[in-house]
C-alpha cells in the first residue's frame, strides 16, 4: 500500500471539488469561454488523477522503485498541469497573466504521460501478464 498516493489522491480530490465549485461560480463577465474551458480542463485532469492515485495507493508498493516513480509522476504531473492552468486563468482574468506558467502546463502533461507509460511498462514488461 502506498500511503503517499492515497494522501495525495484524497487531497487532489478534495481540491478538485473546491476548485470546480469556485470555477463554476466565477463571474462570467471576468472570464472568456476559453478561459472557463481551460479551468474546467484543469479540474477534470485533477479529479481523474486523484482517482488514479487512490486506486494505485491500494495496489502499489512504494518501496518498489517503479511503483514510486509511477506515483511521483502522477503527483508532480497533476500539480504542474492543473495548478498551472488555474494560475494562468486566474492571473489572465486579472490582466496580470503569469507567462512563466505557460511552459509548465505541458511539462505537467509530460509527467502524467510518463506515469501512464510506467504503469503500462510495469504490467506488460516487468510482470509479463
Amino acid at each position: 500500500m502506498s500511503y503517499i498516493a492515497i494522501i495525495f489522491g484524497a487531497i487532489f480530490g478534495f481540491l478538485a471539488i473546491i476548485l470546480g465549485a469556485f470555477g463554476a461560480h466565477l463571474p462570467k463577465k471576468k472570464l472568456t469561454e476559453a478561459q472557463l474551458q481551460s479551468f474546467e480542463t484543469g479540474v477534470k485532469y485533477q479529479i481523474y488523477h486523484a482517482i488514479v492515485l487512490l486506486v494505485l495507493g491500494y495496489q502499489l508498493n512504494i518501496e518498489i522503485n517503479i511503483d514510486k516513480y509511477i506515483v511521483y509522476a502522477f503527483i508532480i504531473g497533476t500539480i504542474l498541469f492543473s495548478f498551472s492552468i488555474y494560475g494562468l486563468v486566474i492571473s489572465s482574468a486579472k490582466n496580470k497573466k503569469i507567462k512563466l506558467l505557460g511552459p509548465i502546463t505541458p511539462l505537467g502533461g509530460l509527467f502524467l504521460a510518463i506515469g501512464w507509460f510506467l504503469l503500462i511498462y510495469k504490467y506488460i514488461v516487468l510482470i509479463n501478464f
